[in-house]
């Protein structure tokens, strides 16, 4: 079967990179929104349903100006799975894990994000990476462990469950969209999993809806996390996984935690050390090994290729 070409490879690269970026900021944008423990400000149901459901009316509005087909049927599952993972599942314990550590260590902890997409895209799309890129995704993860190991003094808190569990969330919703990413315009795959949410994110978010005053900052924050982190970045991102593939665009998130942690020092005044620049610069080099590893998908015939590893045609951008 026909691999992503160079030149869509290296275009998915790009806008997954971008995407990743715009992603970066969530979790110091999250802990500004729901602040910590010792002063919580918007509670971790209202954040979660209501950058869904916000973001899902924007999604509705966009969806008619572009007359953007329905979904067929048979992308219904898919719809199902990726909103369970991206729009419940991951922002609901990543809140109630900001409320507990800082957005520092929660970059190290969604260091092992690749390792988790990975391979859930490549048991899905029955794809076969070369042993070369999975060492380097085995070394990339296991420099974003044993820098977690030197700030959290080797540690596992009720925090770091949460947040393995918002990871295994979001790897599966990637999937799920990467999936739906082929069979419709990258915008439409977020646009119709936050519109098809929207009977159970928007009574959840007025039913949430915080009771006390909140800081203007942290409504900054919250309004960051529902127009890039929930809707935008998606754009981006969706559309570099088409057009690069899920497993190799996937390793782009190596460098998510590190500028994660560079997006912390102005938003939340958290302390940048040397030791964190050179993880970064480290774990920037093996994703550069990595996308020049190759990979392969299983020979089958054409007419049974799943969608989800074609690539995508230039005339749909």
């Amino acid at each position: 079967m026909s691999m992503p070409s160079h030149r869509h490879e290296t275009r998915g690269l790009w806008l997954g990179l971008l995407g990743v970026t715009i992603f970066a900021m969530t979790l110091p944008m999250t802990r500004l929104a729901v602040g910590p423990e010792a002063d919580p400000q918007l509670p971790p149901a209202f954040v979660t349903a209501g950058r869904a459901a916000l973001a899902g009316l924007l999604s509705l509005v966009w969806l008619r100006l572009t007359r953007a087909p329905r979904p067929t049927p048979r992308q219904v599952p898919a719809i199902a799975v990726c909103a369970l993972g991206t729009v419940v599942g991951f922002p609901l314990f990543l809140a109630l894990a900001l409320r507990r550590v800082d957005a520092s260590h929660a970059a190290v902890i969604t260091g092992v994000l690749p390792l988790f997409t990975a391979a859930v895209a490549a048991l899905h799309f029955r794809q076969r990476p070369s042993l070369g890129f999975w060492v380097c995704a085995a070394i990339g993860c296991a420099l974003v462990l044993a820098f977690a190991a030197i700030r959290g003094h080797g540690a596992l808190s009720v925090a770091d469950g949460l947040l393995l569990v918002a990871l295994t969330c979001t790897a599966i919703g990637y999937v799920a969209g990467a999936e739906l990413s082929v069979q419709m315009k990258a915008e439409q795959t977020i646009c119709w999993v936050l519109a098809c949410s929207l009977p159970l994110t928007l009574p959840a978010m007025l039913l949430a809806w915080p009771g006390q005053p909140v800081r203007a900052a942290s409504w900054l924050g919250f309004g960051y996390v529902t127009l890039f982190s929930m809707w935008l970045g998606f754009f981006a991102w969706y559309r570099g996984l088409a057009l690069g593939g899920a497993v190799r665009v996937s390793q782009v998130q190596l460098v998510q935690p590190f500028l994660s942690l560079l997006f912390a020092v102005p938003v939340l005044g958290e302390r940048l050390d040397a030791v964190t620049v050179l993880f970064a610069l480290a774990v920037i080099g093996v994703v550069f090994v990595g996308r020049s590893m190759p990979a392969h998908a299983p020979a089958r015939a054409a007419r049974s290729e799943p969608l989800s590893v074609r690539p995508v045609a230039e005339e749909n951008p």
